[in-house]
């Protein structure tokens, strides 16, 4: 059988603006005939403009762009065999719809009798004959982006370019059109290159997809490839739907999860390896627990129409609770009544005494001073203090340049921290003080009280890896009081994504433990990112 030559050859294809952002890295693509090809990746990944540089639009930085067997370099965009549609379709609207497929047509001055010929073809094409005299402003989007198509393809390009021409158009006509593209280009024969950041469009349309992210390409290759063998962490969790977690590849054909060992069908990874391992929730299937490899407790369960979206969590999150102690305001005025100061008192663990300074403890005492009149902030001359590596409570002054002052306390423990081995966690949390105008002038408070209460989690093998932490308070923030409250903060968990047919009664098996069974070929092994 004889080998297919490419179409289409991006080699090195490097892209600097004049600002200097750097926004393709070195791309080499090749582009059969007849190809469906989907460039997909989020925005600002760089694949519209390659689509640019395709077209004639933008000249590279480094690189080539070959066509057929030639380079396109010094080729002008009306020239190249390819025709473009756009997000916005660039109808003429004082055209009807016969004259705006005919355009290209009459430019290249063909006779009225071939014009006719080729519109009336392409008309057929589109599934829009008896439209011939229709005014294209009055027609629906997916109707103007099929006369947008045609008016393309009635050139004969070899190539047509489509830059997220379904963005503009409502859920339900662009899965219509998805199909519709599709048959299209099978029926024309030609060369699709389609940009897009929906992963849905990508996968019902495309021979193969080219997933893009900072400029660099991830992974090439079929749909059923992209969405079954994602090459990385990335590439699995922008093609649908994937639970990740991390694992360690014990040996080839055996990988390690929250201490639970897996067969799989991967090779090639090194002894002990980290890796993460990808389920797609259509492969889990809820068991009871003693058959279960996994168990978890159902945390909730969404009807999907088809099926059913549960939610388990197998591994609980690690939370710490501490005390919120709220106090009157405690500000000091200036004699003359032009400056107000306040602070906080509050704890520090004794091994961060060393990393603190002046901007560190006026933010952790939220320290601040304004001028009562007009509320404008006045800044902090002076931080004075004398702390020590020692457990015990140490005066710090906060000053004006006015000479305005306050005096808190820097309260040093040994602050103990929540230990979370099965998922690999740490968490740690402070009590603290507050006055009541603070908690009910905040903006955002589980920021702020985070902040006040410096609350991190962490990876206990690796503390550089932080983890999200999440906050959770049952007191009413518009109406509190001076007095003592809890605030408990968590990271969340690990918790699993399962779809399933099988009928899920919410009130019946929300808080229920259940099992998770995967068969191995179900496994997914990507190295780490």
């Amino acid at each position: 059988m004889e080998e297919k030559r490419p179409l289409i050859q991006f080699k090195n294809i490097v892209m600097v603006f004049e600002d200097g952002q750097v926004v393709l890295k070195g791309i080499d693509l090749d582009i059969m005939e007849n190809e469906f090809v989907t460039l997909l990746g989020p925005s600002g990944c760089g694949k519209t403009t390659l689509l640019r540089i395709l077209g004639g639009f933008l000249e590279p930085s480094e690189g080539k762009v070959i066509f057929d067997g030639e380079d396109m370099a010094k080729l002008p965009p009306y020239k190249r065999e390819l025709n473009t549609v756009f997000q916005k379709y660039a109808l003429f609207p004082h055209l009807n719809v016969y004259e705006n497929i005919a355009f290209g047509l009459r430019i290249k001055k063909m006779s009225n009798d071939v014009i006719e010929q080729k519109v009336m073809k392409m008309l057929k094409l589109i599934g829009l004959e008896g439209y011939e005299k229709k005014n294209v402003t009055l027609m629906s989007g997916g109707q103007q982006q099929r006369v947008a198509i045609a008016r393309a393809l009635v050139n004969e390009p070899k190539v047509l370019l489509l830059d997220e021409p379904l963005g503009a158009l409502d859920l339900k006509l662009r899965k219509e059109m998805q199909y519709e593209l599709k048959r299209i280009q099978q029926e024309v024969g030609i060369t699709f290159i389609y940009v897009t950041h929906d992963q849905e469009e990508a996968l019902t349309m495309s021979d193969k997809i080219v997933v893009m992210k900072e400029g660099l390409i991830q992974q090439i290759g079929t749909p059923a490839d992209i969405y079954n063998e994602p090459v990385n962490r990335y590439v699995a969790d922008f093609i649908g739907e994937s639970n990740i977690l991390p694992g360690k590849m014990i040996k080839d054909g055996l990988v390690e999860i929250d201490d639970v060992q897996f067969p799989c069908l991967d090779e090639g990874f090194a002894p002990n390896e980290p890796v993460d391992v990808m389920f797609r929730p259509e492969d889990l299937e809820i068991v009871s627990p003693e058959k279960g490899t996994i168990t978890g407790t159902v945390e909730s369960v969404i009807f999907k129409g088809m099926h059913y979206e549960v939610i388990v969590e197998t591994v609980p999150g690690t939370t710490v609770t501490v005390r919120m102690r709220v106090i009157k305001n405690n500000e000091v005025t200036s004699e003359d009544g032009k400056e107000k100061i306040s602070a906080n008192d509050f704890f520090v663990d004794i091994e961060d005494v060393p990393d603190l300074d002046d901007k560190e403890i006026i933010a952790r005492a939220d320290a601040q001073a304004w001028d009562p009149q007009s509320d404008d902030f006045l800044s902090i001359a002076k931080v004075e203090y004398d702390l020590k590596q020692e457990e015990g409570e140490y005066p710090v002054t906060f000053t004006t340049a006015s000479g305005l002052s306050i005096q808190k306390t820097i309260s040093v423990v040994d602050q103990k921290y929540v230990k979370n081995p099965r998922a690999n966690e740490g968490i740690m949390a402070f009590n603290f003080f507050k006055t009541v105008d603070e908690i009910t002038e905040s903006q955002a408070l589980d920021t702020d009280l985070k902040t006040w209460a410096n609350a991190q989690a962490w990876k206990l093998s690796d503390e550089n890896e932080k983890v999200e932490v999440y906050v959770d308070y049952d007191f009413d923030p518009e109406n509190i009081g001076v007095g003592t409250y809890k605030v408990t903060f968590s990271t969340a968990g690990r918790e699993l994504k399962v779809r399933t047919a099988a009928r899920q009664e919410e009130d019946e098996v929300i808080g229920t433990e259940v099992g998770l069974s995967i068969a191995p070929k179900e496994i997914h092994v990507m190295h780490k990112m």
